[in-house]
């Protein structure tokens, strides 16, 4: 008998994806799937850095963030998932409530992407993700779920972990679409952490103003 459970415990080790159950193993796939169009966004301002997440939406290298992230910054600099530095050309920018901005890099292969979800189709209990950079901590995953739809404010709230660093990052689906692009965190007693309460702006917003970018 003992060497029979050996004989498990030694198959197990060894085929490590036994460890984790079908849920985790998608988010896993998921996961390594999604990231590598996950950017890291270094605006450089007077005092420091300004940091923030940026999502590859084309292959040539656009990238898509928050306004607010590079809106102060005298240069920008995208950190890819492999650690590769490129700086970064802000080409179109709506501030006010839109806070979406369009940055470009001049890369010498094809990036991988990211695809562009619809919001319309989102519900309040749904299971999301979240991929950013936290206070620098470039690749980090959470995960939540949607907790309200603000139809009058157009404001996804998730309680996927959301932090400085995390704006303009993606709220992505099960089947890895971005839904939302992460901008806030609600914070009464000016705390900078997360306490639950995360906002992003809707992704068929986000596309509606890329089509206002496209035709000015």
């Amino acid at each position: 008998m003992n060497k029979i459970f050996s004989l498990v415990l030694l198959f197990f080790f060894a085929n490590p994806v036994f460890a984790f159950d079908r849920e985790e193993q998608a988010v896993i796939a998921l996961y390594e799937k999604i990231n590598p169009a996950i950017v890291c966004v270094d605006s450089q301002i007077s005092d420091g850095m300004s940091c923030g997440t940026g999502c590859i939406i084309d292959k040539n290298g656009t990238i898509l963030t928050s306004a607010h992230v590079v809106d102060v910054g005298n240069s920008v600099v995208v950190t890819m998932s492999n650690g590769q530095n490129y700086n970064a050309k802000v080409i179109k920018k709506l501030g006010e409530n839109k806070d979406i901005a369009l940055l470009k890099i001049d890369v010498p292969t094809e990036l991988k992407t990211v695809k562009l979800g619809d919001s319309e189709k989102i519900k309040v209990g749904q299971k999301v993700l979240a991929i950013g950079n936290p206070f620098g901590f470039n690749g980090t995953l959470t995960q939540g779920i949607i907790s309200r739809i603000d139809y009058t404010k157009n404001r996804i709230q998730t309680d996927a972990a959301i932090n400085p660093g995390s704006s303009g990052g993606p709220l992505l689906n099960k089947n890895g679409e971005i839904i939302g692009i992460n901008q806030a965190i609600y914070n009464p007693d000016n705390n900078i952490s997360n306490i639950g309460i995360g906002f992003a702006i809707p992704i068929n917003l986000v596309k509606e103003y890329l089509s206002e970018m496209d035709s000015s």
